[in-house]
C-alpha cells in the first residue's frame, strides 16, 4: 500500500512539474510573440537609402537588404542619389531628403569630411543617421556598417602576392578621395611593403570611379613601368577598365584583382581576364542598417544617459575572393 501511494505521489509530482513547464514555455512564447510584434512600424513611416552614382548595379544589393528589412518591419523606403560621382550633388540630395523629416536616413557618403556638417545636421533635427559601405567618421552619425576596408586591402596584397609569386612590380587604382579607398589602398601598400619585399607599388592613380578614366590609368601605368604585373582596383568600375587595358594590348599579362560582384566584373573573371575580386556583404549593409535605424526611431536602444553606446559603432559586414572556381555563386540568381 506504502508503494502504491509512493507511485500516486511521484506520478502526481511529475504531472505538476509538467503543467508548470507547459506554461512557463507558453508564457515565455507568448512573451517573445508579442516583443516580435512590437517591432513593427507603420506603412507612412518611411526611410530613406541615400547613395551617390545612383545607377550602379553595386548598390542593388545594398537596396535589398533595406526592402528586405522594411518588409519584416512593416514600414515604407525610398532610394535616393546622387546621379554622379559628384560631392556637391548628394549634399544637395540629403539636403532635400532632411526637408521631408523621414523616420531614418541611411547614407554612403562620397567624402568623409564633405558631408558631416549636413549629416550632422539631419541628427541635431532628431533624425536617425547610419552611414554604411563609405564612412564619415567625424559626424554625427550613430553607426557605420561596411567592409573592413583596410582589412579588404590586405586580403587584396595577399592574393596578389599569391598570384604573382611574391616578386614583382604592382599598382594601384583607386578613389583618392574617399575613406573606404584611402583605407582599402592604405592595407594593400603597407602589406606589400612589410610583407613581400621583392614586391613594389611604382604607381597609384585616380580612377574616378569610372571605367574609361581607369582604361586610361592603366594605359599610363603600362606606358610607363611596362614590367608591371598585377593591377589591384579599389572599386568595379576601376576593375572593368583595367581589364579592357589589357585587352587592349593583346598579348599582354597582367593579374587584375578588383572589388565587388557587378555583372561586367563577374563576366571578366569567369573569362580569367580579372584574376579575382572582393565581394562585399552589401546585403548586409542595407539590412542591418534599417534595423539600425528603426531601433533609434522607437528609442529601442539604450538612453544616452545609460552610458552604453546607443548601437555598436562599427559593423563588418565581411567580404568573400571571387575567383573562377567560385565566380558562378556570386551572379544574381
Amino acid at each position: 500500500m506504502k508503494k502504491l501511494v509512493f507511485i500516486y505521489v511521484v506520478l502526481i509530482s511529475a504531472f505538476i512539474l509538467y503543467v508548470y513547464h507547459y506554461h512557463l514555455e507558453i508564457s515565455r512564447f507568448r512573451s517573445f510573440y508579442q516583443q516580435e510584434k512590437a517591432l513593427q512600424g507603420k506603412v507612412d513611416e518611411k526611410y530613406v537609402m541615400v547613395t551617390f552614382q545612383s545607377g550602379m548595379d553595386y548598390w542593388k544589393r545594398c537596396l535589398k537588404g533595406f526592402e528586405d528589412a522594411a518588409q519584416a518591419l512593416n514600414v515604407s523606403v525610398e532610394y535616393r542619389g546622387a546621379t554622379q560621382y559628384d560631392v556637391n550633388e548628394q549634399v544637395t540630395v540629403l539636403e532635400q531628403v532632411i526637408a521631408k523629416k523621414p523616420a531614418g536616413i541611411a547614407i554612403s557618403a562620397i567624402n568623409p569630411t564633405a558631408l558631416t556638417e549636413t549629416i550632422n545636421k539631419a541628427v541635431d533635427k532628431g533624425i536617425p543617421v547610419i552611414l554604411f559601405d563609405s564612412n564619415a567618421s567625424g559626424s554625427k552619425a550613430f553607426s557605420f556598417l561596411g567592409t573592413n576596408n583596410y582589412k579588404a586591402g590586405v586580403t587584396a596584397a595577399h592574393k596578389m602576392a599569391e598570384l604573382l609569386g611574391k616578386r614583382g612590380k604592382v599598382a594601384v587604382i583607386t578613389l583618392p578621395h574617399q575613406l573606404n579607398h584611402q583605407e582599402r589602398t592604405k592595407g594593400f601598400l603597407e602589406t606589400i611593403h612589410q610583407e613581400y619585399p621583392q614586391m613594389e607599388v611604382v604607381a597609384v592613380k585616380d580612377g574616378n570611379g569610372d571605367s574609361l578614366v581607369s582604361k586610361e590609368a592603366a594605359l599610363e601605368i603600362l606606358n610607363e613601368y611596362p614590367d608591371v604585373e598585377g593591377i589591384f582596383a579599389t572599386e568595379a568600375n576601376g576593375g572593368v577598365g583595367i581589364g579592357e587595358a589589357i585587352l587592349s594590348l593583346k598579348n599582354k599579362k597582367v593579374k587584375i584583382i578588383s572589388f565587388d560582384t557587378d555583372k561586367r566584373t563577374l563576366d571578366m573573371v569567369k573569362q580569367g581576364i580579372i584574376s579575382a575580386t572582393l565581394a562585399q556583404g552589401t546585403w548586409n549593409m542595407g539590412y542591418w542598417s534599417l534595423q539600425f535605424l528603426f531601433h533609434l526611431h522607437h528609442h529601442l536602444t539604450p538612453s544616452l544617459q545609460s552610458g552604453y553606446p546607443l548601437l555598436p559603432p562599427y559593423v563588418d559586414t565581411g567580404i568573400t575572393v571571387v575567383t573562377k572556381e567560385n565566380v558562378e555563386d556570386f551572379y544574381a540568381k
